[in-house]
């Protein structure tokens, strides 16, 4: 027996990072939202690391902030430590990382959607999705409740069918002993989608008081922190440190001498798992020839004695665990409060999604977040925050938002899943960006802020602050191209920075574009008119140095929207075109990409593919318009 819930523009099933972006997005965007998940007391739970950020990651959560998101500015309440990474490295590479307080990041962020507006949140498990007509109209819970909507997100996460795995122990579990959602998997098989088996892990958390830090190598925080969110520009935050050790011989022999007893090579695992967050026991195995491998102990908040054990993800028994943990040094009394475990979970394919996170065999239905194959916070929420936007725009008859390559990590991420797919958790990083220099860490509003004012998730007073700010770096930069400077002005500065002195005049662009000379030196010689803060500054500085190499892979960019523009019709019929080759066919049927920039991106299409698609395009497209 069921009976109604109440109906809504848009629903979201499941609170995590994915779930908390995709709600805030729709219901910002005037959307009349529900959020439904298995435990309101787990929204934005962190199952696994207390962190945010780091390469690539820490990309995603600028473009988040730059697009109206909420995890950048909530990380920036929450954190207990922050760092810049890479620092030694160049700029594309540059990435933020921030130690969270894992628990006044979870009700942060439930405070702020329960003050939003047109926000519903609604506890209760979900079974099954509400198809009529071939579309998706809402869901229905374990309590027989219904609840219609024009358009429907799942962000289930690690959740789908969850079984934990220890040792020899087995059980259905969702991840931290929550519920699993059992019949939604199996509701999802019967409406066709294809599902596939992946498998996640978590290392133990040990007790503070039993660690012997003096045999650590501390790891603390910046003195002057920067920030995910542009919104924020300075914080009182008590920073904690972390804590470096390394495994030692023993931890090697106790883990050889368990394999036996490990799932993963028992064969009780059968779910692909992580290829860059392998688990300690892999670790051992693949790099038999590493003496010892880094072990990061982080708190877990400010209110708890809670460390987690980072590097040390395993699904080995109890025992075995403890042995583990008392052969590292500073941890031979160590008390262990949490297991490590594995957990296997169902994922969609993801190939089966429109760029816009629509599932392709039922529209209305938009999938986000580990569902989807990827692992991590940073990517789960970045897959929220456009499923949310374009689950809206639906419901308002409006175009969905697709972020190509070269405008986001967040656009590279969900190209690579809908175009190429995964056949293990896809973890994004910098290596995947063709045009990360473009993608830096410093330049997401630039990139982003005027989409997200576009769509209604930046208000008009940040809108302005981001148009003088760009105003002033465009001033500042024209300025030092016009500011002339004669050799006795410079040369004394640019000795002392050991860099060779002019011969001739020359401007200050050009001097800065010297690798050795900084902004803060040509502040020394010509103080700027302009009230620049820290951020504008280093803008400055990258946009000078580093402009032949933008310049470039602009150029490369333009190319590819070019390519993006060229527009395949949903209708084509592939098997209509001669001369392409079989594996073509199969893959375009396949993915059914949207333009020919995806379609060449396709793995087993080739350039000759490419090249006969187009002639067809052309074709197509007169005999269209011909027809009228």
């Amino acid at each position: 027996m069921s009976y109604m819930g109440g109906t809504y523009d848009v629903i979201v099933v499941g609170a995590g990072h994915a779930g908390c972006e995709a709600a805030l997005a729709s219901a910002r965007m005037g959307a009349e939202t529900l959020m439904v998940t298995i435990n309101l007391d787990m929204v934005a739970f962190m199952p696994c690391n207390p962190s945010i950020g780091g390469p690539a990651k820490g990309h995603v959560v600028r473009e988040i902030d730059a697009l109206g998101g909420e995890m950048g500015r909530n990380i920036d309440k929450t954190f207990i430590q922050m760092r810049m990474l890479n620092t030694g490295k160049g700029p594309a590479v540059h990435a933020l990382r921030a130690q969270a307080d894992k628990f006044s990041y979870q009700h942060t962020m439930k405070e702020t959607m329960e003050k939003e507006e047109k926000l519903t949140l609604r506890q209760g498990m979900v079974d099954q999705l509400i198809v009529e007509d071939g579309v998706c109209v809402g869901i229905l819970t374990q309590t027989g409740t219904e609840y219609r909507a024009k358009a429907v997100v799942l962000t289930t996460g690690t959740y789908l069918r969850g079984k934990v795995i220890m040792g020899e122990l087995m059980y259905e579990s969702g991840p931290n002993n929550q519920q699993p959602s059992v019949k939604l998997a199996h509701n999802l098989r019967e409406l066709g989608f294809d599902l596939v088996r992946f498998k996640t892990g978590t290392p133990p958390r040990v007790h503070k008081d039993t660690i012997d830090f003096s045999k650590t190598e501390i790891q603390p925080g910046d003195d002057k922190p920067k920030f995910f969110s542009y919104e924020t520009k300075s914080s009182d935050n008590e920073q904690l440190p972390c804590w470096l050790t390394y495994t030692s011989v023993d931890t090697h022999q106790i883990i050889n001498d368990n394999l036996h007893r490990a799932p993963m090579f028992s064969g009780i695992i059968e779910g692909t798992g992580p290829r860059y967050c392998p688990s300690i026991e892999d670790k051992i195995v693949r790099f038999a020839d590493k003496p010892k491998h880094q072990i990061f102990l982080e708190p877990e908040g400010k209110n708890t004695k809670e460390y987690y054990v980072q590097g040390l993800s395993t699904s080995l028994p109890e025992d075995v665990q403890l042995a583990v943990l008392r052969s590292i040094p500073g941890m031979e009394k160590v008390e262990m409060m949490r297991n490590g475990y594995a957990i296997e979970y169902d994922a969609m394919v993801p190939t089966q999604l429109w760029p816009s996170l629509e599932t392709k065999k039922l529209p209305g239905l938009f999938t986000a977040g580990q569902i989807n194959g990827t692992s991590g916070y940073e990517e789960a929420a970045g897959q929220g925050i456009m499923a949310g936007i374009n689950a809206a725009r639906k419901v308002q008859d409006k175009e969905p938002v697709v972020l190509d390559r070269s405008q986001g990590y967040i656009g590279v991420l969900i190209d690579d899943l809908v175009t190429k797919g995964t056949n293990e958790p896809y973890r994004l990083l910098t290596s995947r960006a063709e045009y990360r220099l473009l993608l830096r860490h410093d330049n997401a509003d630039l990139r982003l802020t005027e989409i997200g004012h576009d769509i209604g998730l930046i208000s008009a007073e940040r809108y302005a602050k981001f148009l003088q700010k760009k105003q002033l770096v465009e001033q500042e930069i024209e300025r030092l191209r016009q500011a002339k400077v004669k050799p006795v002005e410079v040369n004394a500065t640019l000795e002392a920075a050991g860099s060779a002195p002019i011969v001739d005049g020359s401007n200050l662009l050009t001097i800065l574009r010297r690798p050795e000379v900084s902004f803060a030196m040509i502040e020394s010689l010509s103080p700027s008119p302009y009230d620049l803060d820290e951020d504008m500054k280093e803008q400055v500085e990258i946009q000078i140095k580093y402009a032949g190499y933008i310049e470039k892979q602009l150029g490369h960019v333009e190319k590819l929207q070019k390519m993006e523009k060229k527009r395949i019709p949903e209708d084509i019929v592939y098997d209509d075109i001669n001369g392409l080759a079989m594996e073509a066919r199969q893959k375009l049927n396949k993915i059914r990409p949207i333009s020919i920039g995806q379609a060449s991106r396709i793995a087993g299409v080739t350039p000759a593919d490419i090249s006969i698609l187009l002639v067809y395009l052309e074709h197509y497209n007169r005999v269209t318009a011909a027809k009228g």
